[in-house]
C-alpha cells in the first residue's frame, strides 16, 4: 500500500504537479484513480515523459469530468494534441455533459470544440488592431485609464479559440505603440466621481434578513429569485446536465418523449400529505413550487400524497387547497397519488419481474434504524414474490406480516426501503378496493414521472432519498424528473409538528389548529396575517439551500408593512374611562366627525364617527398626578381629541368609594382658540361593545422542543400570559358591518382582524400585531 502511495506520488509529480498539490490529490482516492488511468493512457501514446501542458490538461479532465465513461475519449484527444488549450477542454467537458449517451459524434465534437482550428499570430494582430481603431479616439483621450478588457473582449469575439494570454500580450504591445510609455499623469489615481444619489428604492422588498445567524439585505422579489437562470436549475429536457442525474440507454428517448408532451414547459408540484394543517414552513414550499412555475411561465400541480388512509381526513384536503388559493396560487390541476394506484400496482409487479423487488416478512421493528439485519427473503425467486404480492393484494396476510421491498441501498445507508405495506383501512377515495398501499419512497418519483414534472422541489431532508428517486424511475425505464432540494423554513418560539399541536389542543393550551397563537397557516389567517405578508416573508427569507431558522418579529414586520397599506384606521378603546363634556357645542343634537380611512392618503375616503357629550378614552391616557414627561390628559394639562378640532381640559374628577377614578368632567375648546396641546388622543362616542383578544408568544423560550433549553418538555414552556381577553372593549360604529377576517388599524393600539367567533350582536377582534415592534422581542 505504501509502495503504491510512493508510485502515485511520483506519477503525479511527473506530470507537473507540485509535491504539496500531489499529496493533496492523493487524499481523494477517486480522483487519484481517474488521474492514474488518464496518465497511463497518455503515456501509452506519448511515452513516459509528459510535458506540463499535457499534465495540466489531464489533471483538469480527471478532476472536472462528471461521467468517467468519457475519460478515455477525452484523454485520447489530449494525448494526440488535438485538445491543447483550456478553452478547448472547457468546451469538450461541456459537450460530453450535454451528450451523455455513447457513442459521441466525433465530427460534431471536433466542430463544437475547435479541434484542428489554428489561430495565427497574424489573425490575433489584425483582430486587436481592428478593436483599437474602433476605440482610438477614446483611447487617446483616456489613455491608460481606458478599460483594456473591452479591447480583449472584442478581439476574443472574433477569434473564439485564440489563447487569451496571447491576445492580452498583443493588446499591451499595440497600446504601448499607440500611447507610448505611461507618464506620471497616467500613474495618478483617478479621482472618484461623486455619484448622484439615486432615489430611495421602494422599501417593499428590502429588509434585514437573518439566516443561520447571518444578517444580510434582501431586495429581490420572489419572482426575480425564481426566474430563469437565477436558480441555476436545468432547462426542461436537459435533466442529464444536472450533477448526480443518472443516465441510462433509454434516457434520451424518454426525454424526447417528455418534451413532446410538455412542449418544453416547466412543470412543478406541491405534494402535501392530507393528514394535518399546513404551517409556516409549508408557505415557503408553496411559494417555491408555485412561484417557480409562475416565474418561468410553467404550471404547478397540487397533488395530495394520500397513501396512508389511517390518518387522512376530508377536512385536511379542503383546508390545504383553501390555503394554497388564499396565498394567491391556482393549481393547474388537483391530483391525488390515489389517482395512479392501478398504474403504481402494475409497476410494482413489473419491478418484481425485473428482479428489483421482493416480498419480505420481517417485522417493522426489525427493519427500523440504520443497521437492521439483512432480509432472509431478499433472494427469493421472482415467481414466489409475484404470487405472494398477489396474496397481499387479495388480503391473505395480516397487517405487518408482509411488505414489498425494493433492492437498493439509499444514500443514508438505509437498505431495501419498503414499497408496499398492508393496511385494512378504507381509503377516502377508493374505499375497500385496496388493502395494500404504496409508500412515499415508491410513490413520489413515479407520480412525478406520470405528471411529467420537470423540477421535483423538496426540502433538504429528502436529499437522502434522491438516489432511490432516480433508481426507481430508471429500474422501470420511465421518464425520470430531477429532484432539487432547498432548506426548510423554521420559526423560533413555536412548534409545528402535527403530533405536538394535537398535544397542545388536548392539554387545553390552545383551542384548535387555528388558534391564533400557533403558526399554522389557518391560525395566521385567523389572527389577521395577510397572505401578501406571508409571501413577502418567504421572499425575504430567500431561496436558500441551508435551513433557515427565523425570529417571529421578522414575519410580523412584513405584516405591518402590508397592513399599513391595507387596513383602514378606526378608533377603539380597550380600557375605557368615561368623559362628560360639560360645555358640548351642540348639547341637544349629535355631531358627526369625518375621519380619514388612511390619514396619509385622504383620497382613500372617510368614515363618520358620532361625537356626543359623552366620550370614552383609554384609562392610560389620564393621570391625576402625572409623572415628569407625561404629555397626555391631566389636571392643568389639556389634550386634543383626534379628528374633532377640539381640545379638552379636566374640570372635575369623579371617583367611586374605593377612590378609583370613574368619570371626568371636562370642557372643550376649539383648537384654534386654545393653546396647542402636547398630545392628541383617540376616543369613541356612542360606541359598539366588542371583545378584543390580544396575543403574546405561546412559548417562553426560543426552542421549546430543545431539552437542553426546556428540560421539562415543550408543554412545560407554554406562556401562561399568551392570551389576554377584554370582553367589554369599545370601538367606533363605523365597523358595524365588518365581516370575519376584515382588518383595521385601531389608532395608537395596533392592527386587528375580525374573528369568525363574531356574532350579529357582538364583534370579536384579534390583535394581529402591535403598531411597532416591542424592542424586547428583537
Amino acid at each position: 500500500m505504501a509502495a503504491d502511495g510512493v508510485d502515485s506520488l511520483s506519477l503525479l509529480i511527473s506530470i507537473g504537479l507540485s509535491e504539496s498539490k500531489a499529496r493533496e490529490t492523493l487524499r481523494n482516492e477517486a480522483l487519484t484513480a481517474l488521474l492514474r488511468e488518464a496518465v497511463v493512457q497518455a503515456q501509452g501514446i506519448l511515452g513516459s515523459a509528459l510535458d506540463k501542458t499535457v499534465g495540466t490538461l489531464l489533471y483538469n479532465v480527471a478532476s472536472r469530468l462528471k461521467d468517467p465513461k468519457h475519460l478515455s475519449f477525452l484523454v485520447g484527444y489530449v494525448a494526440n494534441k488535438k485538445i491543447v488549450t483550456d478553452l478547448q477542454l472547457n468546451a469538450a467537458l461541456e459537450y460530453v455533459k450535454s451528450h451523455p449517451v455513447a457513442p459521441i459524434d466525433a465530427a460534431d465534437f471536433d466542430r463544437e470544440c475547435g479541434i484542428g482550428v489554428t489561430v495565427t499570430p497574424e489573425q490575433i494582430e489584425e483582430a486587436v488592431e481592428m478593436a483599437i481603431n474602433k476605440h482610438k479616439a477614446q483611447l487617446l483621450s483616456e489613455r491608460y485609464r481606458f478599460s483594456m478588457g473591452l479591447l480583449m473582449g472584442e478581439a476574443r469575439s472574433k477569434l473564439k479559440w485564440a489563447d487569451g494570454k496571447i491576445i492580452k500580450n498583443e493588446v499591451d504591445l499595440q497600446v504601448l505603440h499607440l500611447l507610448g510609455p505611461k507618464t506620471e499623469a497616467d500613474l495618478e489615481r483617478k479621482p472618484k466621481a461623486l455619484k448622484p444619489r439615486a432615489a430611495e428604492p421602494e422599501k417593499k422588498g428590502k429588509a434585514a434578513v437573518v439566516e443561520n445567524g447571518e444578517v444580510y439585505q434582501e431586495t429581490k422579489s420572489l419572482m426575480e429569485q425564481l426566474r430563469g437562470e437565477a436558480l441555476k436549475f436545468h432547462k426542461p429536457g436537459e435533466n442529464y446536465k444536472t450533477e448526480g442525474y443518472v443516465v441510462t440507454p433509454s434516457t434520451m428517448n424518454l426525454l424526447k418523449r417528455h418534451l413532446e408532451i410538455t412542449g418544453g414547459q416547466v412543470r412543478a408540484r406541491f405534494p402535501p400529505e392530507p393528514n394535518g394543517i399546513l404551517h409556516i414552513g409549508h408557505a415557503k414550499a408553496i411559494n417555491f413550487n408555485f412561484g417557480f412555475a409562475k416565474a418561468n411561465s410553467g404550471i404547478c400541480f397540487l397533488r395530495y400524497d394520500d397513501t396512508n388512509p389511517e390518518k387522512e381526513e376530508e377536512k385536511y384536503f379542503t383546508a390545504i387547497r383553501d390555503i394554497v388559493e388564499w396565498l394567491g396560487y391556482t393549481p393547474h390541476a388537483v391530483t391525488h397519488a390515489s389517482d395512479y394506484f392501478d398504474q403504481l400496482y402494475a409497476w410494482a409487479v413489473e419491478l418484481i419481474q425485473r428482479g428489483h423487488a421482493y416480498v419480505c416478512h420481517q417485522k417493522v421493528e426489525e427493519i427500523k434504524g440504520h443497521n437492521p439485519p439483512p432480509s432472509p427473503w431478499r433472494d427469493r425467486p421472482v415467481e414466489e414474490s409475484l404470487l405472494l404480492f398477489e396474496d397481499m393484494r387479495k388480503g391473505k396476510f395480516g397487517e405487518g406480516e408482509a411488505t414489498l421491498r425494493m433492492k437498493l441501498v439509499m444514500e443514508d445507508g438505509k437498505m431495501d426501503p419498503v414499497a408496499y405495506r398492508i393496511k385494512y383501512t378504507p381509503h377516502h377515495r377508493s374505499g375497500d378496493k385496496w388493502c395494500i398501499y404504496p409508500t412515499y419512497d415508491y410513490t413520489h418519483c413515479l407520480c412525478d414521472s406520470l405528471e411529467n414534472i420537470t423540477h421535483s422541489l423538496c426540502t433538504k431532508e429528502f436529499q437522502a432519498r434522491r438516489s432511490s428517486y432516480y433508481w426507481l424511475c430508471n429500474a422501470l425505464d420511465v421518464y425520470c424528473p430531477v429532484q432539487w432540494e432547498y432548506g426548510r423554513l423554521n420559526l423560533l418560539y413555536t412548534v409545528v409538528s402535527k403530533r405536538k399541536i394535537i398535544r397542545l389542543v388536548e392539554a387545553g393550551a390552545v383551542r384548535d389548529w387555528d388558534d391564533p397563537r400557533l403558526f399554522t397557516l389557518t391560525a395566521l389567517r385567523r389572527r389577521g396575517f395577510p397572505p401578501e405578508a406571508i409571501n413577502n416573508f418567504c421572499a425575504k427569507v430567500g431561496v436558500t439551500v441551508a435551513q433557515c431558522t427565523m425570529e417571529p418579529h421578522m414575519l410580523e414586520a412584513c405584516v405591518r408593512e402590508v397592513l399599513n397599506e391595507q387596513a383602514p384606521r378606526v378608533m377603539a378603546v380597550l380600557e375605557p374611562l368615561r368623559l362628560a363634556i360639560t360645555n358640548f357645542p351642540a348639547p341637544h343634537q349629535n355631531l358627526d366627525v369625518l375621519v380619514p380611512n388612511f390619514p396619509a392618503d385622504e383620497t382613500k375616503g372617510f368614515h363618520k364617527v358620532p361625537f356626543q357629550p359623552t366620550v370614552y378614552i383609554e384609562q392610560s391616557d389620564f393621570r391625576e398626578v402625572p409623572d415628569k414627561g407625561y404629555k397626555r390628559l391631566a389636571p392643568g394639562q389639556p389634550v386634543g381629541l383626534r379628528h374633532t378640532g377640539y381640545v379638552i381640559a379636566v374640570q372635575n374628577i369623579i371617583k367611586d368609594t374605593s377612590g378609583r377614578v370613574q368619570e371626568l368632567e371636562v370642557t372643550c375648546t376649539k383648537s384654534e382658540a386654545a393653546e396647542k396641546p402636547k398630545a392628541f388622543i383617540h376616543w369613541v362616542s356612542d360606541p359598539l361593545v366588542c371583545e378584543v383578544r390580544q396575543y403574546e408568544r405561546l412559548f417562553l423560550h426560543k426552542n421549546p422542543e430543545d431539552p437542553t433549553e426546556v428540560p421539562g418538555g415543550f408543554l412545560s414552556d407554554v406562556n401562561p400570559n399568551s392570551l389576554f381577553v377584554t370582553e367589554e372593549a369599545l370601538v367606533d360604529r363605523s365597523v358595524c358591518e365588518a365581516k370575519p377576517f376584515d382588518k383595521f388599524q385601531f389608532e395608537r393600539l395596533g392592527y386587528f382582524s375580525v374573528d369568525p367567533d363574531s356574532t350579529n350582536t357582538k364583534l370579536v377582534f384579534n390583535r394581529t400585531v402591535t403598531l411597532k415592534e416591542d424592542p424586547g422581542k428583537v
